[in-house]
């Protein structure tokens, strides 16, 4: 019966500091990450905002080459969509929302499966000296107890993937592609 009583009594206290430290948690999150580019903003841009191209650098795809992908609507406009299945990455999409040709494109990623979540995804392209300074950026709100500590993980979680990417499209756009 001690047992029991110390049980629930360790218990309670991790209810307790999970659900109320989760009080002092941030509402958002963000992660990003940047390098130089030695290629024009133009091929830059293409590779980033026409999904055909970024199958070709897109990190999760060489991660899971089998997942089916699907790509519709207007290539490096508002409602060009990529969605995705697979079994390591789940399933999604990403549909830019806003694009500005050789600057920024601006995406709405959805997660469907292994978890439902919606973030934004932002890649700003900008000239610098005799490079292009590419910054990609994830942000979003955590709602929920869960979603508030998830992102203190997430530049972690993240972070890598995007380090992998950059460099990916580095090479790519590099080689004039």
């Amino acid at each position: 019966m001690k047992a029991l009583r110390v049980i629930a009594l360790i218990i309670g206290i991790l209810a307790i500091v999970i659900v109320g430290g989760s009080f002092f948690l941030p509402n958002t999150y963000s992660v990003n990450r940047a390098t130089l580019i030695k290629a024009p903003d133009s091929v830059i841009y293409k590779n980033i905002a026409d999904f055909n191209e970024f199958t070709k650098w897109n990190p999760w795809q060489k991660m899971e080459p089998s997942a089916k992908i699907t790509v519709s609507g207007p290539v490096e406009q508002p409602q060009h969509l990529y969605q995705w299945v697979g079994d390591k990455t789940g399933s999604g999409q990403m549909k830019i929302t806003e694009a500005s040709p050789n600057q920024m494109v601006n995406i709405e990623l959805k997660f469907i499966k292994p978890f439902e979540s919606l973030s934004n995804t932002r890649f700003d392209i900008v000239p610098q000296g005799d490079s292009t300074k590419v910054t990609w950026t994830m942000y979003g709100e955590n709602n929920g107890i869960i979603k508030k500590w998830m992102g203190l993980m997430m530049d972690k979680m993240i972070g890598k993937d995007f380090e992998d990417g950059l460099r990916f499209l580095k090479e790519k756009s590099e080689k004039g592609k």
